[in-house]
């Protein structure tokens, strides 16, 4: 994906929804005036798109961001998921109005189920897609959701996900799930991008931050939408908010791409959606 040249710059998604490239995770983002300063000053870099969840416990932060940074929501694009315990029909209706309350939002433009809870996630679809069916969510997505998942999901469903948001970085580059996403139409989205800062001081990584003359971060993030990948790094400091976005100046080689490519190990820092006590 050459050619992402500026930070608004939108994948299509299977429904026709744009979605911006690259946004800003809030994930561990205290509730509150962390919160609040980190989505107003990415919003002030340019920034357009923002990821949280009811499991993050900082919607309500996010919701008092969105009210005062001065940009008409229909440029914005908010992204909340399902947590776990709500995950269900009736449940999952509660829930959503519940994050819609606390963000203070008409609609939302990205609904997730978070994880895949064995035994439920079909009934949390099932009332997602009730909701964008109403108009009341503009794409409906999943989370760590496995190929596995994925079928499973798809089986009987209405609507395929636009969006499956799972952990990927250089080291987990999930080619096998990338591929089934994209002969099936689905955005994927990074979360941990960055490996939680574990790659930044990686020989290669660092080789390439020298060469473009950017950080081992911007070479990670373009290599990201360069792969066709949206990517939402987590910060809540505003120097490194302007940073992580200073990443369209430049493009990287296709032999500097496979190169990045070639430092996968298939190694989580998180949960595996196979094995997780949900």
């Amino acid at each position: 994906m050459k050619g992402i040249r500026h930070i608004s710059d939108t994948t299509i998604l299977n429904n026709g929804v744009r979605m911006p490239w690259f946004g800003l995770g809030v994930f561990q983002a205290n509730d509150g005036e962390e919160v609040k300063q980190s989505v107003l000053s990415a919003i002030k870099a340019g920034y357009r798109s923002i990821d949280t969840a009811a499991a993050y416990d900082n919607e309500l932060g996010v919701g008092e961001a969105i009210q005062q940074c001065g940009i008409p929501r229909e440029e914005l694009f908010i992204t909340t998921k399902l947590a776990n315990p709500d995950q269900g029909y009736e449940s999952a209706l509660k829930a959503f109005e519940d994050s819609r309350g606390k963000l203070r939002l008409d609609y939302i433009d990205l609904y997730l189920i978070h994880w895949p809870v064995k035994g439920k996630y079909k009934e949390s679809w099932r009332a997602m897609e009730k909701l964008y069916g109403e108009g009341r969510i503009r794409a409906i997505g999943v989370s760590n959701f496995q190929t596995h998942h994925l079928q499973d999901l798809m089986e009987g469903s209405a609507v395929v996900p636009a969006v499956n948001q799972v952990e990927l970085h250089p080291r987990l580059s999930q080619r096998e799930l990338r591929q089934f996403c994209a002969e099936h139409n689905i955005q994927i989205e990074a979360w941990s991008p960055l490996m939680k800062g574990q790659l930044l001081d990686n020989e290669t990584i660092v080789q390439l931050a020298e060469k473009y003359r950017k950080t081992p971060t911007q070479i990670i993030l373009r290599w990201d939408v360069q792969s066709g990948i949206v990517t939402i790094p987590k910060s809540v400091k505003e120097a490194r908010i302007r940073e992580n976005a200073d990443i369209f100046d430049f493009e990287l080689s296709d032999t500097d791409m496979e190169a990045i490519d070639a430092l996968n190990l298939d190694q989580r820092i998180g949960p595996d959606p196979d094995n997780f006590d949900f």
